[in-house]
């Protein structure tokens, strides 16, 4: 009896046993569930954002959101992200259907036609060119790798050259989408593979492999990583530019009819042995099919020669309503249309023999930005060959005119000129035309993208003379002598502000407040200390004509 006993203690014993381990069990699995690893694969066209015959883009080791093609057996990416991120350069003219490159002597075409070594150059989809891997590896410095024999096709582009980290595989284990066991799996990194860091968290590190993924392993399965500096092979261009050995002194001088041409000398007179360089506004634009209107002369340019001066013939949109009128972005989005004026400009510095260029094109749009610069562009080829000086006009640099691309203006172009006025303009509100820390802000913020040696400073011989009534606001201009005429008929004595570095005086008229901002010898002094303080390349005055004869003592015991 007491045996039975005992035996049934056993069976007791037992089952209690295997209800404790099942539970272990249980929990177990439950534990291993929450915390295990996974091993779930990740769908990789998710993981790259494409499909169909789509080509995922990494640009340095980030996943972009444009996508290129595969076609005839390579992947081609959309130019308008290569423009953006990799080479602003390439340059495609939807409308001719037409690819342009613009190098420092020559300009290179293509279309959808054109053979390189590996096949078609581009292809053209919905209007949008794709441009193949080769021809953006020949004209940029980047690193190029792409994956496009496999079913997941997909293209690193780096443009970075700092010392990348690089590590071997201590243990093998998995890539992952994320951080964390329980993200889903890439790619299986084995010992002794290589994989770049790209970024080190606690306990995972962010990795490119070397078979083309890009995801998340344990810093325990990696060795210490290693600096290794990738090396350029890429020759940049050279953009040889024209530079005068001496401080530039430039005067604009507006002209709008051909008589206007003679009064030059007269104007000159004061100027004459400190002024280097003339600008006359002879060129206007007439429409969005690459005319212009002309007055320029020959006389003209032997005189300036005789007189020391170079001449730099300007061409512009804004001498006219029906200049101001002309669709620039239609005008310069045309290759055709480009190159028409381009030989126009050659033919009639070949004809009058003037030394330069100036472009000012002004109340542009943002969308004209890309074909102006392409305009500057090739513009700049001819001049370069043709021995002539290109000089761009520009705004103070503000968010509004940053499609202007002064840096690229100040790479190809010989120099770039700010004006330096019109702080406050007619139809805006009442102000000076030009306070100092406008003035400098805008050399300061010019020079942080074009070489200081290549900048000119333009600077006001003008002012405005304001009247309010109440909200409204109007302006008539006043050169130097009428704004001392104003001042001596009301009695009026200015006071100096210091901040603006102008002086001001006010009266009540009939009609409103009026308020003078003065542009005079003492503020011109000002201006011109922020020239050479800036070690700019010289400086401009608008215009010829507006000053007093005796600021060019002043400017000559400057420069």
């Amino acid at each position: 009896m007491s045996r039975s006993k005992r035996g049934l203690g056993c069976a007791v014993g037992v089952f209690f046993f295997l209800i404790l381990l099942a539970a272990g069990i249980i929990v177990g699995l439950k534990l291993y569930e929450r915390y295990g690893p996974s091993y779930e694969m990740a769908d990789k066209e998710d993981v790259f954002q494409i499909s169909g015959g789509q080509a995922a883009i990494l640009l340095n080791g980030e996943l972009q959101e444009s996508k290129g093609i595969f076609a005839e057996g390579q992947v081609y990416l959309p130019v308008s992200w290569v423009n953006q991120a990799v080479n602003q350069r390439f340059y495609w003219d939807s409308g001719e259907g037409l690819l342009v490159y613009t190098l420092p002597e020559e300009i290179v075409y293509a279309d959808a036609e054109t053979e390189g070594e590996s096949g078609r150059l581009l292809q053209v989809r919905d209007g949008e060119a794709y441009l193949s891997l080769g021809l953006i590896a020949n004209y940029s410095d980047i690193r190029v790798q792409a994956f496009d024999t496999s079913e997941i096709k997909r293209v690193f582009i780096d443009t970075l050259w700092e010392p990348l980290e690089q590590a071997s595989v201590r243990r093998g284990g998995m890539v992952r989408v994320r951080g964390g066991v329980k993200s889903q799996v890439i790619c299986e990194a084995q010992k002794g593979d290589t994989v770049t860091v790209l970024e080190r968290m606690d306990r995972w590190s962010k990795v490119r492999t070397a078979d083309g993924y890009v995801g998340y392993i344990e810093n325990r399965r990696l060795k210490e990583a290693e600096p290794l500096t990738p090396q350029s092979s890429f020759t940049e261009p050279v953009y040889t530019n024209i530079s005068m050995e001496e401080p530039i002194v430039l005067a604009f001088h507006q002209v709008f009819v051909q008589d206007a041409n003679q009064n030059m000398e007269t104007l000159m007179e004061a100027a004459a042995g400190k002024v280097n360089v003339i600008v006359p506004t002879w060129f206007v634009v007439l429409d969005s099919e690459g005319n212009y209107s002309s007055i320029a002369s020959k006389d003209y340019v032997e005189k300036a020669h005789e007189m020391g001066m170079q001449v730099w013939a300007m061409l512009n949109n804004v001498s006219t309503e029906e200049s101001t009128a002309v669709d620039i972005e239609k005008l310069m989005s045309s290759t055709s249309t480009r190159e028409k004026m381009i030989e126009s400009l050659m033919e009639d510095a070949k004809e009058y023999g003037f030394d330069g260029i100036n472009l000012d094109f002004e109340s542009l749009r943002a969308q004209s930005g890309p074909h102006y610069v392409q305009f500057i562009r090739e513009l700049s080829v001819a001049c370069r060959k043709a021995g002539l000086v290109l000089s761009i006009d520009n705004y103070v640099p503000s968010a509004y005119t940053e499609f202007y691309n002064r840096r690229e203006q100040g790479t190809v172009a010989d120099y770039v000129i700010i004006m330096g006025y019109d702080e406050h303009y007619a139809g805006g509100e009442p102000g000076p035309v030009a306070s100092i820390s406008f003035v400098e802000n805008g050399i300061r913020d010019t020079i942080e993208q074009v070489p200081k040696e290549k900048v000119i400073n333009a600077i006001p011989f003008y002012t405005r003379l304001w009247t309010s009534d109440g909200d409204s606001h109007t302006s008539q201009v006043f050169d130097m002598e009428e704004q001392e005429l104003w001042l001596q008929e009301h009695s009026l004595t200015p006071q100096w502000q210091e901040e603006l570095g102008l002086y001001y005086a006010q009266r009540q008229g009939d009609e409103g407040l009026e308020q003078l901002w003065m542009e005079e010898e003492r503020s011109l002094e000002e201006k011109l200390g922020l020239v050479k303080e800036y070690e700019l390349a010289g400086a401009a005055f608008w215009k010829l004509g507006f000053e007093k004869d005796e600021v060019w003592d002043q400017i000559g015991e400057i420069f």
